[in-house]
C-alpha cells in the first residue's frame, strides 16, 4: 500500500490513538508485512476502500455476511427495528423468536441465552459447565480459538497464532494450570488425561471443525469418541460453533457429523453483522444459570434488539432461499476452480473446504491438527500469494492461519474471477 494513499494515511492516525492501530489484531497485517486498507462500503461480496479500490470480498466479515454484504432484508429489519429503540433493558419479543428458531433447528440446544460475542459465549459456557458439574478442569485443544477467555488463551489459534504469541501476557499461571491443552485428533492423548484426573474435569470443549489455525477436520469416529468418553466421566461436552454454526449446515457441524453435545456456543451468522453471541444446550444444565440457578451471567445489551432483527432476517433469508444447498453449489465449483489452477501451475499443496469454508494451505502434506497447519505456514510463499490477489482486487485474509468465506453473493462470474487472480498469484508465488 502506497504511503500516500488515504488508508495509509488513516492507519498513522490510528496508531497514534489505537493499539497498533486496529481494534482486533488479524487485521493489522502485520503477518504479510503490510498495513491495512479502511473500508468506505460493502455490498454483496465487495468493498470499496477509502482510496476507491473494489475488492471481491472472501473474509466476510471473519464468517457473519453469510448472505453477503448489506443483504436488504436485515438491513430494513435493523431499520426498522432502530425505529422503535436500539435498546431498552428489558426483554423483547425478538429474543423469544430467535431463540425458538436456535432451539428447532439445532437439536441439542433445549434452552438459549442470548450475549454480545463469541468469547462472551464460551466463557459463559465453561463457567456454567463448572458449576454443574462441581469440577474445575477443561480440556481443549491446540488450535482451537474459544475467543480471549483468560483460561482457554492457551496454545490458542486465529490472531494469536499469528503474532506468535498463543500464550498471552497478561494470564495469570493460575487460570491456565485449570487448562488441559492436547493436540486435536489424538484420541490417546485425551483418554490418558482422564485416566489421570477424569474426576476433575468438567468439560472438553471444541471447534468440532477447527477453522482459527486454518482449516482442518476430525478424523472419522473422533467427535463420537469425545462423547462418550465425557459422557463416560460425567464431563460436558461443549461445542464452539461461533464460527460452524448455521454456516457448515442449517444445524451446524453437529447437523454434519450427528454428535449431539451438552452445549454450543455460537455467534457471527446468528446476528447479521452485528455483534452477538450465544450458548445453550440441555435444559437440566441451562436451568443453572440466574436467576433459577447459582452460576451468574449477565450482560447489559445481551438480546439487543437491533442484533436480534438483523439475525432472525439473515436466518429466515437462508432458510428461504436454501441457502446451505446453494452455498455447497459455489462451495464444489471454487474448489474445482482452486484445484484446476493449482494443477496448471504445478502446486503440490493442499485445499480444504466444508461447504461455504475454505483454506489453502502452502504444503502437500496432509493438515490434521495444529502442527501440521504451522508446518504448513513456513515459508514466504503466502505472503506473495496474498498480495498479488489484493493487488488483483481478491481480498483473502492476511494470514494462513485464517479461513475464508464464500457467501450467497458470490456469483459465477466472480468465482470465474477469483480463480483466474488465484491461479495467477500461484504461479507468481512459486518464483
Amino acid at each position: 500500500m502506497s504511503g500516500n494513499s488515504l488508508s495509509s494515511k488513516l492507519y498513522q492516525s490510528a496508531c497514534e490513538i489505537i493499539p497498533g492501530g486496529v481494534n482486533s489484531p488479524v487485521r493489522a497485517f502485520r503477518n504479510v508485512d503490510s498495513s491495512p486498507f479502511f473500508v468506505r462500503a460493502a455490498k454483496g461480496c465487495r468493498l470499496w476502500d477509502v482510496d476507491g479500490n473494489e475488492l471481491i470480498d472472501y473474509v466476510g466479515t471473519w464468517g457473519p455476511a453469510i448472505l453477503g454484504h448489506a443483504p436488504i432484508p436485515v438491513i430494513e429489519a435493523v431499520s426498522e427495528a432502530a425505529k422503535r429503540g436500539v435498546s431498552f433493558g428489558t426483554p423483547n419479543p425478538f429474543e423469544i423468536e430467535i431463540a425458538r428458531l436456535i432451539v428447532d433447528w439445532v437439536p441439542s440446544v433445549e434452552k438459549i441465552r442470548m450475549v454480545n460475542s463469541g468469547t462472551e459465549a464460551t466463557m459463559s459456557a465453561i463457567r456454567l459447565a463448572r458449576g454443574f458439574t462441581g469440577r474445575d478442569k477443561v480440556i481443549k485443544f491446540e488450535g482451537c480459538y474459544h475467543g480471549h477467555v483468560d483460561s482457554l488463551l492457551v496454545a490458542a489459534g486465529s490472531g494469536a497464532l499469528t503474532h506468535g504469541e498463543p500464550d498471552s501476557a497478561g494470564v495469570p499461571h493460575a487460570f491456565a494450570t485449570q487448562t488441559i491443552t492436547l493436540p486435536f485428533n489424538d484420541p490417546e492423548r485425551v483418554e490418558q488425561a482422564f485416566a489421570a484426573g477424569g474426576d476433575d474435569i468438567a468439560a472438553v470443549i471444541l471447534e468440532p471443525i477447527p477453522a482459527n489455525a486454518g482449516l482442518f477436520f476430525p478424523r472419522d469416529g473422533y467427535l463420537e469418541f469425545l462423547r462418550d468418553i465425557t459422557a463416560r466421566h460425567g464431563s460436558l461436552l461443549i461445542f464452539d460453533e461461533v464460527m460452524t454454526g448455521f454456516r457448515v449446515a442449517k444445524g451446524g457441524a453437529q447437523e454434519l457429523y450427528g454428535v449431539m453435545p451438552d452445549l454450543t456456543a455460537m455467534g457471527k451468522v446468528i446476528g447479521g453483522g452485528l455483534p452477538v453471541g450465544a450458548f445453550g444446550g440441555r435444559a437440566d444444565i441451562m436451568d443453572q444459570l440466574a436467576p433459577d440457578g447459582p452460576v451468574y451471567q449477565a450482560g447489559t445489551l445481551s438480546g439487543n434488539p437491533l442484533a436480534m432483527a438483523a439475525g432472525l432476517a439473515q436466518l429466515h433469508e437462508m432458510e428461504k432461499q436454501r441457502g446451505w444447498q446453494r452455498l455447497e453449489e459455489i462451495g464444489t465449483m471454487f474448489e474445482s476452480g482452486v484445484r484446476e489452477a493449482m494443477a496448471q501451475a504445478g502446486c503440490d499443496y493442499t485445499f480444504h473446504r466444508v461447504g461455504s469454508m475454505f483454506c489453502l494451505f502452502f504444503s502437500g502434506e496432509e493438515v490434521f491438527n495444529l502442527d501440521d497447519a504451522k508446518a504448513a505456514a513456513q515459508g514466504g510463499a503466502f505472503k506473495a500469494f496474498f498480495h498479488h490477489c489484493l493487488k488483483s482486487g481478491v481480498f483473502l485474509a492476511p494470514s494462513p492461519y485464517e479461513t475464508g468465506f464464500l457467501c450467497m453473493a458470490h456469483a459465477e462470474e466472480d468465482i470465474a474471477r477469483t480463480i483466474g487472480v488465484i491461479g495467477e498469484a500461484l504461479a507468481a508465488s512459486r518464483r
